[in-house]
C-alpha cells in the first residue's frame, strides 16, 4: 500500500506541500494523533506517519517515539490497536521497537483454530502487523476461512454472524488471497467494479448505500489492481471524486462530511497512488 501510496505527489504536485502540513498538524503534544474527539489514538497515528512517508516526508521520530514508548509491548491494547502500534514502529527507524518480539508472539497467540483472527477485518490487520514485526504470517487455514465468508452476490462478510458483503471486507479478502497465491473468484471482481458509483465516481461501501465514500474507494481499487483487474473504465471519473473530497489541506471521508482527517487523508493518497499509473 505504502509503494502505492508514494505515487500520488505526482497528481497532488504543489498540494503534496499542504497536505503534510495537515498530517503534522495532527500531532498532539504528546506525540500521538488526534481521533474526532481530539484524543491521541494509535489508530490515526499510523495514517500521519504513512501519509509523511507516502509523502517523501521525515518522520517526526524524536516527537511521536515517547508516545510510543508508553504502549510498552501492546499488552494493554486490543488486537486491532496492537496492529497499530507495530505499524507505527515500522515507520520509525529500523530496530526501533525493543518489544517486536513479544509482540508478535502475542499476536500469534490470538489466532483461531480456522487460522484467522475471528474477522476478516482482524484477519487482515493482524497478518499485516506481523509483517510489520518481521514475521512471515502463517497461510495455514486462512483460504479456507475466507471462503467460507463468501456471499451469493460475490462479496465477503466480515464473519459469520452477519452474513452481509461490503467493498471493503470484499477488498480485504481479495488482497489476502492474492497475497497468498490463492485464487481469486471472478464473482468477487464482478462484486467490487459493481460498487461503483456511475454519476459521481468512488466506490460505494453497499449496494444500497446513496453515496461512494473513501475508505471504500482506495481499498477497492487496491484489490481491483492487486487482482490484475482494469480499473480503466472507472479511472476519470474516481479521480473527480477524490478531487471533490478535496479541502484545500487535507481530505474529507465523503460528500456528507466536512472536516478533514488523517485516515482519509491517507486513503485518498492510496487513491490517487493506483489512478496515477
Amino acid at each position: 500500500m505504502l509503494q502505492v501510496a508514494r505515487l500520488a505527489p505526482s497528481l497532488l504536485q504543489e498540494a503534496a506541500d499542504r497536505v503534510a502540513e495537515f498530517l503534522l498538524s495532527q500531532l498532539n503534544d504528546d506525540g500521538g494523533a488526534r481521533d474526532k474527539s481530539g484524543k491521541s489514538d494509535l489508530y490515526y497515528t499510523v495514517f500521519v506517519l504513512d501519509g509523511l512517508v507516502a509523502l517523501k516526508r521525515d518522520v517526526p521520530v524524536e516527537r511521536v517515539r515517547p508516545y510510543l514508548e508508553k504502549h510498552g509491548d501492546g499488552a494493554k491494547l486490543d488486537l486491532v490497536h496492537q496492529a497499530c502500534l507495530a505499524r507505527c514502529w515500522a515507520a520509525m527507524p529500523k530496530g526501533s521497537f525493543a518489544h517486536a518480539e513479544k509482540l508478535a508472539e502475542r499476536l500469534e497467540k490470538l489466532r483461531e483454530d480456522d487460522g484467522g483472527f475471528g474477522s476478516l477485518y482482524l484477519t487482515f490487520v493482524a497478518q499485516g502487523a506481523l509483517e510489520d514485526l518481521g514475521r512471515t504470517p502463517k497461510p495455514d487455514g486462512i483460504a479456507d476461512m475466507i471462503a467460507s465468508l463468501a456471499q451469493p452476490d460475490g462479496g465477503y462478510a466480515n464473519n459469520a454472524d452477519i452474513p452481509a458483503a461490503t467493498t471493503p471486507t470484499t477488498a480485504g479478502a481479495v488482497t489476502i488471497l492474492q497475497h497468498l497465491g490463492a485464487p481469486v473468484p471472478p464473482k468477487a471482481i464482478e462484486y467490487l467494479l459493481a460498487r461503483f458509483h456511475p454519476d459521481g465516481g468512488g466506490f460505494r461501501a453497499v449496494p444500497l448505500a446513496p453515496i461512494p465514500d473513501l475508505l471504500s474507494t482506495a481499498t477497492a481499487l487496491h484489490a481491483l489492481v492487486a487482482a490484475h483487474a482494469s480499473i480503466a473504465g472507472v479511472k476519470e471519473k474516481t479521480l473527480d471524486f477524490v478531487d471533490s473530497l478535496w479541502t484545500g489541506k487535507g481530505f474529507c471521508g465523503n460528500w456528507d462530511e466536512e472536516a478533514p482527517d488523517a485516515e482519509y487523508t491517507y486513503y485518498a493518497l492510496l487513491s490517487l497512488g493506483h489512478l496515477s499509473l
